[in-house]
């Protein structure tokens, strides 16, 4: 039916959508801007990992179809959206 690289990818982009809906109801209770930066802060732990992952599972489970030259060109898209992002 499915791949296995494709259920992989969409299982941790409902876990990442889950922990995303979690962290707005937590930020909600505690109803205090200090404490809701620090839930967001977590987040942004969480969006980096779940990229990464989700790419590594899309790039083994299509390595057999694409040039190693193309992998080294999609990893270094992804270095530099996360340089981008952390700067």
């Amino acid at each position: 039916m499915w791949e296995k690289a494709i259920m992989g990818m969409a299982a941790l982009r409902i876990l990442s959508g889950s922990i995303e809906i979690v962290a707005a109801l937590l930020i909600l209770k505690v109803n205090q801007v200090e404490k809701a930066l620090l839930i967001n802060s977590g987040l942004a732990i969480v969006g980096p990992v779940i990229l990464i992952t989700t790419t590594t599972i899309g790039l083994l489970g299509m390595s057999d179809r694409v040039s190693f030259a193309k992998i080294a060109w999609i990893l270094l898209g992804i270095s530099c959206i996360l340089i981008g992002v952390r700067k």
